[in-house]
């Protein structure tokens, strides 16, 4: 049986707990009990004091210490983003992690696009398949997981094409930001044309064997199953390629694929640029609107002067050498050329619906997270 508690330790508990809790030792409501009123209250009141003190001064001690930590965890983080050798990567890192976020959510749009410019090939009066019905056809064949194919080689190419294209580009931009606050000018809609070309023309050169290695992954799908290649990842995909093809394989329609990136970034880069600068100056808009309305508009532009280049790029990759070692197309010209006289004029701009849909969202997503990741790592 529990020894019974003394009434002094009964009142100095109920003190105690007043004191924790703030509450007025003057209310009737909470006055000691009558056969308590005779006990002693000085020496509990001082130990009931001094535990208090010693309570906040832990507290006090605690915060202190959880602040001195944070405030070390971000002037170390600082540093380091500052650091000089960190600082001017910063924009590649910042462009990747953006354009590999834009990627994983597009995917699917992408590989219904890819289908639908390799449909009918050479043929001018070809079926005209839709996306829904390229998409159900899909489905059909295997799983809903088959429309992220040659994701690994989509992020593979964001890692080093984006990466480099919108770190050029924020590199190039800065640059001419500094010369024109010394020379107390403004950068105009000519310097953003110039680096977004020569951002996406020097992207497109590194990132082209990851594009080839996409393309053929998800072209892999329409060949009969016997001649398919069942590529298992990126590097299953590139190593296959050089072993089979030659090492300058990988770099097979380089040309279309710099002029596609030239004129989906002077499209992209430069439109969204302009394009945030004058909602900027003309409307009171709010950062993030001014971002999604921008990019909305580059995405239109960079669809309308990229999708014949993109449409060429695609059958010059895809393309096979057949058994006497020919290939359907000789160059992008002799690709231009036939495509124009074999399946008219238009059949370069077949599926801008689905290229709009999928260049708008990515532009923005990438765009956005881009600017997100710029603001933190200020």
């Amino acid at each position: 049986m529990a020894p019974e508690e003394s009434p002094s330790n009964v009142l100095s508990y109920i003190l105690i707990a007043q004191d924790f809790l703030g509450v007025n030792y003057n209310s009737p409501a909470l006055a000691a009990p009558p056969h308590l009123a005779n006990t002693s209250t000085s020496t509990m009141s001082s130990t009931t004091s001094k535990a208090l003190d010693a309570a906040k001064s832990s507290s006090q001690q605690a915060k202190n210490t959880l602040k001195t930590m944070t405030e070390e965890t971000s002037t170390t983080t600082s540093s380091l983003l500052h650091h000089p050798y960190v600082r001017p990567a910063l924009p590649f890192i910042n462009g990747g992690l953006a354009g590999m976020t834009a990627t994983t959510v597009i995917q699917p749009v992408d590989m219904i696009k890819v289908r639908l410019q390799l449909a009918g090939e050479g043929a001018r009066n070809s079926a005209r398949p839709t996306p829904l019905a390229v998409l159900r056809d899909i489905i059909a064949q295997g799983k809903v997981y088959d429309l992220y194919t040659g994701l690994s080689a989509g992020l593979l190419r964001q890692a080093v094409y984006t990466t480099a294209r919108l770190g050029f580009f924020d590199t190039f931009m800065n640059t001419l930001k500094a010369r024109a606050e010394t020379s107390g000018t403004q950068i105009g809609f000519k310097e953003r044309a110039g680096a977004g070309l020569t951002a996406g023309g020097l992207a497109a050169m590194v990132g082209n064997p990851a594009d080839l290695a996409l393309i053929r992954m998800q072209s892999d799908g329409l060949k009969p199953v016997a001649q398919r290649a069942n590529y298992t990842s990126v590097i299953d995909a590139l190593s296959r390629i050089a072993k089979a093809e030659g090492v300058t394989a990988l770099w097979a329609g380089a040309y279309p694929t710099v002029v596609r990136a030239m004129a989906l970034n002077f499209g992209q880069l430069a439109f969204f640029s302009e394009a945030k600068n004058q909602l900027k100056s003309q409307t009171q808009l709010s950062s993030q609107t001014q971002t999604m309305t921008a990019s909305a508009i580059a995405g239109f532009f960079a669809s309308f002067f990229s999708l014949p280049f993109d449409f060429v790029k695609t059958r010059l990759q895809k393309q096979q050498k057949a058994p006497d070692g020919s290939l359907p197309y000789k160059g992008m010209a002799d690709c231009f050329r036939k495509v124009a006289k074999d399946e008219g004029i238009l059949r370069f701009y077949r599926g801008f619906g689905t290229y709009y849909i999928r260049i708008a969202p990515h532009a923005m997503v990438t765009l956005i997270v881009a600017d997100w990741l710029g603001f933190i790592t200020k």
